[in-house]
């Protein structure tokens, strides 16, 4: 008899699970109640980077006259730009239905059995969904998260919002605050700013990114404030509609007025009323699931996947958990995850990419490494498109080689940032990655000198 497996969860660690155990010939079921896809698709990660991309064009446009291309009556091409936010947004609606119906088709073609519906553990081996049971040989949570709220601060869906409700917005916000100076805070700041939104960005830390490179950091803050954007420090005490448009007040006294409020102050897992406790699965204090390397919970032959886990909150970590976690239950090779490998991305504009050990991670180790860094503006194919700005930033063992880390700042950071990854996830030395021929001209060449800068050469007796 096939083994039977039940996911709870529809999202990136879900269903790239649902579709390892169908190919391993498992009897699956894929619970999800909100839809395909989960937030990475449905309210995060997918509508989310379309807003970015639409905002990216608008930089794009911006270096249109540089590169001699004019209206026809010789004015600014920018001047003539407007953003309709009615229409991105229904944009984005469309593409995140056709994302979610595109998964919807294949676990359907993988033969997995999709039911809609709130399930709950009503033991580790048995999952309740409504008035029904599903018997188990192997459970998978995959539940997600939900944006935090902050008590003073709730958001209204009208004028204080989370990131999940900005999708119904049917004109850019004139003077948008952001309280949050993370990933999601700098990057719906950075796109609003650019879409034409007045942005203050209320920051809590002593840096924009505190767990990103702090050079990246610090050249994406200038580039904020070159654009027009207010970047105060501070914590939010209360977020208030005042009818008219809202006030933020920080613990200090001061009082920022907008016409609208992003609160962008984490999330929280969705473990409550999901029968943990009952199951044996333990979660720490925040409601996060505990898990180790292979997504085991503390009750066998439950897994647990994705953002409830705490272990990175990022589609693609969601995805590797669960591919893993199916893998190891279903008696498959299993390679443990490795998060020193994960390669991850600030969607700014410019995007920041990393992979591996950052400069700090190896000071505090104690690691003799050197640092490449090189200016994007000096590459041909970067002065071709009008880049003057970002850089590569590539970290070496002083006597091997070995490539321990990189940063990538610049447009399409995301992209460039894979050999690098390559690198790292396969203990490649920099010589190993200045020999591989890159397009010339292409930014990606950049990564290469990068490289070849931190060769040492061998004597030949």
């Amino acid at each position: 008899m096939s083994p039977r497996v039940v996911i709870v969860g529809g999202g990136p660690g879900g269903y790239e699970a649902a579709l390892v155990a169908a190919k391993a010939g498992a009897q699956v079921t894929l619970v999800e109640r909100q839809g395909l896809g989960g937030n990475a698709v449905l309210t995060d990660v997918v509508p989310s980077k379309t807003v970015i991309a639409t905002a990216e064009w608008l930089t794009i446009a911006g270096r249109a006259p540089e590169l001699g291309i004019r209206r026809p009556d010789g004015g600014d091409l920018t001047e003539s730009l407007t953003v309709d936010m009615e229409c991105v947004n229904a944009r984005i609606k469309t593409l995140v239905r056709k994302q979610s119906s595109d998964i919807a088709a294949r676990l359907e073609r993988d033969g997995v059995r999709v039911i809609e519906g709130r399930a709950r553990l009503a033991g580790p081996q048995r999952v309740e969904v409504g008035d029904d049971a599903l018997d188990a040989d192997a459970v998978l949570l995959a539940v997600g998260a939900r944006p935090r709220v902050v008590a003073g601060c709730e958001p209204d869906g009208e004028r204080v919002l989370t990131w999940t409700q900005l999708y119904d917005l049917t004109e850019v916000p004139e003077r948008l605050i952001v309280v949050g100076s993370g990933v999601t805070g700098a990057e719906f700041a950075g796109a609003y700013g650019l879409l034409g939104s007045d942005v203050t960005l209320v920051a809590s830390g002593d840096r924009l990114l505190p767990h990103e490179d702090p050079e990246a950091s610090a050249h994406l803050n200038q580039v904020f404030r070159d654009r027009g954007m207010t970047v105060v420090g501070g914590r939010a005490s209360t977020v208030r509609n005042t009818g008219a448009g809202v006030e933020v007040s920080l613990e200090d006294g001061r009082v920022l007025e907008g016409s609208h409020a992003l609160m962008a102050v984490g999330s929280v897992p969705n473990t409550e009323d999901l029968g943990l406790a009952e199951a044996g699965v333990e979660v720490d204090s925040r409601g996060l699931i505990k898990v180790d390397r292979v997504s085991r919970t503390t009750a066998r032959g439950v897994y647990a996947a994705g953002d409830c886990t705490g272990v990175l909150p990022l589609a693609s970590v969601a995805a590797t958990q669960g591919r893993i976690a199916m893998a190891h239950a279903l008696g498959d090779a299993v390679t443990p995850i490795d998060l020193n490998l994960v390669a991850s991305n600030v969607f700014t504009v410019p995007e920041i990419a990393s992979v591996g050990a950052s400069e700090q991670e190896l000071k505090e180790r104690g690691i003799f490494y050197e640092v490449s860094r090189l200016d994007l503006k000096g590459n041909p194919r970067a002065k071709m498109l009008g880049i003057d700005e970002g850089f590569v930033k590539v970290f070496g063992h002083t006597i091997t080689g070995q490539v321990f880390g990189a940063v990538v700042v610049g447009p399409r950071a995301s992209e460039h940032i894979f050999p690098l990854s390559l690198a790292v996830a396969q203990h490649l030395t920099v010589d190993a990655v200045a020999s591989a021929f890159t397009v010339y001209p292409s930014l990606t060449g950049t990564v290469s000198e990068a490289a070849r800068r931190l060769h040492r050469v061998t004597a030949v007796e």
